[in-house]
């Protein structure tokens, strides 16, 4: 029951008054403390940040960025993992800050139904709409690009890789759209974070690369890398390390973390190890 202490039993009787707490005595203990209380306290407060592209302004990435944003067909909705918005080093508000807001809508949650995303499920069951996402059911962008003219909708997860496969597979709507996927022909620029393999791709490069496939333009792709590329110079040049892929670090025999107890999580390791596509 709310309130319980525990087992019954008698009744304890009427609650004693707490004993006053003894006084400090003088030259104790508390002498050398009387005051700090009026002592001010600094405020943590936080560095200014750019309205553009998200970055402190003292390392604004806006020169990178294009002057106008670039002028597309596609429609882009990102759907963030909650823990992406809390990472210092994101690529979703510089792929934000390359597009018009209305074809770069950013929703972020875990769990996405008809009833509390309307707007979301109409876009799902547009015949247009495509989800990025690779497996064994996916087809290549390249070939749907190739017979597709009209202006079309697609989908991104934006997140680790296990963050995005809990999305794609615990969401009935992202089961809607024709899923896609980009051919494993160029390596990552986000050298700053570990991915997986090599050719995995951040949430920026694939929009960049699915937006020149979509839209039959390759400069989109150079404008919207620029400022990635520009963040990973910055932060080499300030201390930050080159992050290989976990696939190159075990083939090579880098990899120096503990090998995981876990049996699906070693055999992901096994196939990364063995250019087995998972």
């Amino acid at each position: 029951m709310e309130g319980s202490g525990g087992g019954g039993g008698a009744d304890p009787g009427p609650a004693t008054a707490p004993a006053p707490a003894p006084a400090l005595a003088a030259g104790g203990e508390g002498e050398g403390c009387e005051g700090l209380w009026e002592l001010p306290v600094e405020r943590c407060e936080r560095r200014p940040v750019c309205g553009r592209c998200s970055r402190p302004q003292k390392v604004c990435l806006c020169p990178f960025l294009p002057v106008h944003p670039l002028k597309v067909s596609t429609c882009l909705y990102i759907i963030q993992h909650p823990a992406e918005e809390s990472r210092v080093l994101r690529t979703v508000p510089l792929l934000a800050a390359c597009l018009p807001p209305d074809k770069c809508k950013i929703l972020v949650g875990r769990r996405f139904n008809e009833d509390r995303y309307p707007e979301l499920a109409t876009v799902c069951r547009n015949p247009n709409t495509l989800i990025l996402y690779p497996g064994a059911e996916a087809t290549n962008l390249e070939e749907i690009a190739v017979v597709s003219s009209s202006p079309s909708v697609m989908i991104i997860i934006d997140g680790t890789w296990s963050q995005a496969k809990d999305i794609f597979y615990k969401n009935s709507l992202f089961r809607l759209p024709k899923q896609v996927q980009l051919k494993p022909s160029i390596s990552s620029q986000y050298v700053i974070r570990t991915q997986p393999t090599n050719t995995c791709l951040s949430t920026l490069e694939c929009a960049a690369v699915a937006l020149s496939i979509m839209e039959k333009n390759k400069s989109i792709q150079e404008t919207i890398l620029h400022p990635l590329q520009a963040l990973c110079s910055f932060q080499l040049q300030h201390g930050a390390q080159i992050h290989h892929s976990k696939e190159h670090l075990l083939k090579n025999g880098l990899y120096d973390k503990p090998m995981p107890k876990n049996k699906r999580k070693l055999r992901r390791m096994e196939l990364l190890v063995n250019n087995i596509k998972i």
